[in-house]
């Protein structure tokens, strides 16, 4: 009996914290909305997209004029609205994407989960071995430029920002944001997903998600206790009776 009269008791206290209208209460429950809200839209995009991350910003502008700076991009799976087509698959077909043929997709270079994914354009598929790919590179030896045939290292995609004069694969030289090598053929278990469609600007946001979370949570705050404090210098004042 004492077990379950505690239990009950524990229940209270946490009943009377949560209904209170006092300012700690109140900027808990404001805070616990926000976290509400923010897990059911990633709920929803991430059952409606079917990968995560669901929502990307462009970062540069290896993709200009298709895609700019700010631009907040959706993703959907690579084989949601249709299969993934590469640009030499869109000549063929007729599909375009962001004004070009082809899917533009986000992958993750090397298989690599802790870098950013890139956002480029699918070109066409690549088996291993020596490719017609060419590329000029110096010999550290003469330091003389030479042209060399590409050999890719593995099937996948071959990628390129639309921005961009050269493919990824040629692009980054030997040691891509510490890799340790060049960006490989995009193989199929790499990519994330391929976008669907972008809104212009609303990207600057999450690129500064963090510093807008702490200042959305503190004007919350503030409002709060804006708000009680002046509910309570509405209230009439009692005045003590002298005997």
């Amino acid at each position: 009996m004492a077990a379950k009269s505690e239990k009950k008791s524990l229940k209270t206290v946490i009943s009377d914290f949560w209904k209170s209208e006092e300012q700690i209460p109140s900027a808990v429950r404001e805070i616990a909305s926000v976290l509400v809200t923010v897990g059911i839209i990633v709920a929803i995009l991430f059952l409606g997209c079917g990968t995560w991350p669901a929502i990307v910003t462009i970062e540069s502008e290896s993709m200009v004029p298709h895609m700019n700076v700010g631009d907040l991009v959706l993703v959907v799976a690579a084989d949601r609205l249709g299969p993934l087509q590469s640009m030499a698959e869109g000549e063929v077909t007729g599909y375009q994407k962001y004004g070009m043929p082809g899917d533009v997709i986000i992958y993750r270079p090397n298989g690599n989960t802790d870098l950013h994914p890139i956002i480029h354009r699918a070109l066409y598929w690549t088996e291993a071995g020596q490719t017609n790919i060419t590329y000029r590179e110096m010999n550290k030896a003469t330091g003389q430029i030479e042209t060399k045939q590409y050999v890719a290292p593995n099937a996948g995609y071959i990628t390129k920002g639309d921005n961009n004069p050269v493919i990824d694969q040629t692009g980054f030289g030997d040691n891509y944001r510490g890799i340790g090598s060049s960006i490989h053929p995009v193989e199929k278990e790499w990519i994330v997903g391929k976008a669907v469609f972008s809104v212009p600007y609303v990207g600057y946001l999450p690129l500064n998600i963090g510093p807008v979370i702490v200042i959305v949570i503190v004007l919350m705050i503030l409002q709060e206790l804006y708000t009680r404090r002046k509910s309570d210098s509405a209230k009439p004042k009692t005045e003590t009776k002298k005997k």
